[in-house]
């Protein structure tokens, strides 16, 4: 294996010491991967360190956490993007244009109130997953015979803490069941048992929508402070990228190639 090229930045040689030292914040797919993360991520940190020197950036250090104060090189170069990099303000405009433009991001979340019977099973049990499902098949033939009944049975059959509220689950919103039972609710009309079971990784069941409320779109005045604050951000983080590309553009650097996607160390 033939030796690494030295890393340099502007003719000066970066200890392959302090580039393995850094390597451990830098997971990667491999460890020559992170090593060069770690050899650019100190780059551009000593870029912007020296730009803070240029500019005579004399900072304040700031608590960061209850009883703990930034270190030195991280307050010089907090207060040189200050100086450099100021936030933007976002216009209304701005604002109303994004907001139109995705709608569908501001919406309410579904609302769901739903029962259900479970046989468990653990999926990898093939011959238990079965009985599970036959199990549950029996129970709906029943249920659609005596669709009333669906609270009794749900107490003496179902494997689910729930069984001790016939079955109910309360409110439930979009995202907090898995993918296979949540489709199932979109699919069902009100009040409607689903007429097969539902295999997820619990088991096998019988699903029931009781009721169903979809959410609306957020008015824009509701979600101003939030778009405003998001495109403020985004903007600032592209100014940054601009500004370290600046220095980097400026500098003579070897033995390591510097990517577009540069972080602030």
């Amino acid at each position: 294996m033939s030796p690494r090229s030295p890393i340099k930045l502007n003719g000066v040689v970066l200890p392959p010491q302090m580039i393995a030292a850094e390597a451990q914040h830098h997971p990667a797919a491999t460890p020559a991967d992170a090593f060069a993360a770690a050899a650019r991520a100190i780059i551009v940190r000593t870029l912007l360190l020296e730009e803070a020197n240029r500019r005579r950036v004399v900072p304040q250090a700031e608590f960061v956490a209850p009883g703990k104060r930034e270190l030195d090189d991280e307050a010089r170069i907090r207060a040189l993007m200050e100086a450099a990099v100021p936030v933007p303000e976002v216009g209304e405009n701005e604002c109303w244009t994004y907001y139109a433009a995705n709608t569908t991001r501001f919406r309410a979340a579904d609302l769901f109130e739903a029962s259900h019977i479970l046989f468990a099973a653990h999926p990898h049990d093939t011959a238990a997953f079965k009985t599970a499902l036959e199990r549950a098949k029996s129970t709906i033939a029943e249920l659609t015979q005596a669709p009333m009944r669906f609270e009794a049975i749900a107490r003496e059959k179902s494997d689910c803490d729930s069984r001790a509220n016939g079955g109910r689950l309360g409110h439930i919103l979009r995202g907090e069941l898995v993918s296979e039972f949540e489709r199932v609710l979109y699919a069902l009309d009100e009040g409607q048992i689903a007429p097969s079971p539902v295999k997820t990784r619990f088991g096998a069941h019988i699903v029931k929508l009781d009721a169903r409320a979809l959410g609306e779109i957020l008015p824009f005045e509701y979600v101003h402070d939030q778009i405003a604050t998001f495109l403020s951000e985004r903007s600032w983080r592209q100014d940054v990228a601009r500004f370290i590309e600046g220095l980097v553009a400026t500098a003579s650097i070897e033995g390591v190639a510097m990517i577009a996607e540069t972080e602030v160390a």
